[in-house]
C-alpha cells in the first residue's frame, strides 16, 4: 500500500499526516513565528522576515503530534545552518555513550557499516569509528565540511532520499546501524525517509532514532520545543503505528534525558527481534497520563500561561528598577521562548553564547536581539541570567560559579523559578 499522504509538502497540514485521519485537536498556539534558527546578521536584520504559524496539533488515532503548517525545508536548513552539536561539551559526552551504548547492545562486527542522518559536524559518528565500524554522515548544510575536515566522517552534503539510499547501497552496501537523533521528526517527506530506511537497513539492522518526546513536553510544559524544524512530536503509540507500514517494527525503546526529554526508539524488520517489556510497559503510561485527551492540553496551556505571567513580571520589574536581566546559551528552542513571551533589547540587551559558536555575531529572529560571546557576563555581572538552554541548567550554572559568578539565574522551565546566588 502506497501512503502518499506521508509526503508532506510546504503549506497547510490539516490531516493526520501518519493516517490522514481529520480528527486532530489544538494543543497550543504559539502565534506566527520566524523558524527559529534563521539567524540575522547586520544585512539581513535590515530586510523583511517571513513569519509562519506555529501550532501544534495531536491526532488521538494514531498518537501523532504535529505542526499545521510545513515550511520547506530548504528554508529551515539552509547551508549556513548554525547549529553545531560539537562544541556543547554535554552532548558529546552523551552521543558518545550512546554509540557505546548501542555497540555493547548489539553484537555488531567490527567494520560494519553505521548510517548517522542528519549527522550534522560527525560528532555521533567519531564515538562509532573509534569503536572501529565504518561510518557515514548525511548531511544536508555546511555542518557536513567540519565532519570533513575536523572529525575525518565521510559525509554526503544532501538530503536523505530513496536514490541517496540506492547510491550508498551501490557504493558501499547496506547499513547494519542507522541512527537519527533529533532529526527523524524534522523531515516532511516522511514516506520518503521511511522509503529509503527500509532500502538501507540490512536484513538483520537496526535502526535507532531519538526524538523529542510528546509526554516529555507535557510533564516538563516544553512549548520551546514546539517549532518549525519539528514538524511531528512522536508519542510511543505513533511509532508503534508507523513502522508496521513499511514493514518495520519498533521492538525496544527508552526514556532519554537529551534535550530535556527524548524517546529513543529501536526499530528492526519485522520478526527480527522480540518486543520487549518496555515497549507495552511505556504505551500503558501514555494511557495513564491520558496523553491523548484535549483536557490534558488545556492544562498544559494554562501552565505555560503562569510560567509566561511569572518570568515576564520579574523582567518588567528588573527594568522598572534598574537591574540588569540577560541571557546566556542560544539553542533553537531559544527563539521560540523569546518571541512567544515578546522579548525584545529593551528587556533582554543580548544572549550570550559559547565563543566557538556559529551564532556569535548574529541576532535572534524575529526579536532582533543580538548573539554575543558569553565572556560578557564576567565583565557585565548582570543581576538576573535567564539560562535559555534550562535542560543544561546544572552544569551551565556550575561552570559559572566556578569562573566566580554571583548572580541570580532564571530558568524559564520546566517551572518558573530564580536561583539564588
Amino acid at each position: 500500500m502506497e501512503y502518499s499522504f506521508h509526503d508532506a509538502n510546504p503549506g497547510s497540514l490539516s490531516r493526520c499526516q501518519m493516517t490522514n485521519a481529520d480528527d486532530l485537536f489544538e494543543v497550543i498556539d504559539l502565534g506566527h513565528q520566524p523558524p527559529c534558527d534563521n539567524l540575522l546578521n547586520s544585512e539581513t536584520i535590515n530586510q523583511p522576515e517571513v513569519c509562519y504559524p506555529l501550532r501544534l496539533n495531536i491526532s488521538p488515532t494514531s498518537g501523532l503530534a504535529q505542526l499545521d503548517y510545513v515550511v520547506d525545508g530548504k528554508s529551515i536548513y539552509p547551508k549556513n545552518y548554525p547549529y553545531r552539536s560539537g562544541i556543547s561539551a554535554p552532548l558529546v559526552v552523551y552521543q558518545h555513550s550512546f554509540a557505546e551504548s548501542i555497540l555493547k547492545d548489539h553484537s555488531y562486527p567490527k567494520d560494519s557499516l553505521v548510517v548517522d542522518i542528519g549527522s550534522n559536524d560527525g560528532t555521533l559518528l567519531t564515538g562509532f569509528k573509534r569503536n572501529g565500524m565504518r561510518v557515514l554522515g548525511i548531511e544536508p548544510t555546511n555542518m557536513s565540511r567540519i565532519a570533513i575536515d575536523e572529525n575525518k566522517i565521510d559525509t554526503i552534503q544532501k538530503f536523505f532520499t530513496e536514490d541517496i539510499a540506492r547510491g550508498i547501497i551501490s557504493d558501499i552496501g547496506r547499513a547494519k546501524i542507522i541512527t537519527m537523533t533529533n532529526v527523524f521528526a524534522h523531515m516532511a517527506p516522511l514516506g520518503e525517509v521511511m522509503r529509503g530506511l527500509k532500502l538501507l537497513l540490512d536484513d538483520d539492522g537496526i535502526f535507532i532514532t531519538e526524538s523529542q518526546y510528546l509526554l516529555d513536553v507535557l510533564e516538563k510544559n516544553q512549548f520551546d520545543g514546539i517549532y518549525h524544524e519539528h514538524i511531528r512530536t512522536y508519542s510511543l503509540k505513533s511509532l508503534v503505528n508507523l513502522f508496521p507500514m513499511y514493514g518495520l517494527e519498533v521492538f525496544d525503546v527508552r526514556r532519554a534525558d537529551r534535550y530535556g526529554g527524548n524517546i529513543r526508539a529501536y526499530i528492526a524488520k519485522k520478526g527480527l527481534y522480540r518486543i520487549k517489556d518496555s515497549v507495552n510497559e511505556l504505551l500503558k503510561i501514555e494511557i495513564d497520563k491520558k496523553l491523548f485527551h484535549p483536557d490534558t492540553w488545556k492544562q498544559f496551556r494554562q501552565r505555560v500561561s503562569d510560567n509566561r505571567c511569572q518570568f515576564m513580571e520579574l523582567a518588567y520589574e528588573s527594568k522598572k528598577y534598574g537591574k540588569t536581566f540577560v541571557a546566556d546559551s542560544c539553542p533553537g528552542r531559544g527563539a521560540v521562548l523569546i518571541n512567544y513571551y515578546g522579548l525584545d533589547q529593551t528587556i533582554l540587551p543580548y544572549v550570550a553564547q559559547l565563543p566557538n559558536s556559529e551564532k556569535v555575531g548574529q541576532f535572534i529572529p524575529g526579536s532582533h536581539i543580538p548573539i554575543v560571546d558569553n565572556s560578557i557576563i564576567l565583565k557585565d555581572k548582570p543581576d538576573y541570567v535567564v539560562i535559555l538552554a534550562w535542560h543544561y541548567a546544572d552544569y551551565i550554572m556550575n561552570n559559572w560559579r566556578k569562573k566566580g559568578l554571583q548572580t541570580k539565574f532564571v530558568l524559564p522551565l520546566p517551572n518558573f523559578k530564580v536561583i539564588e546566588s
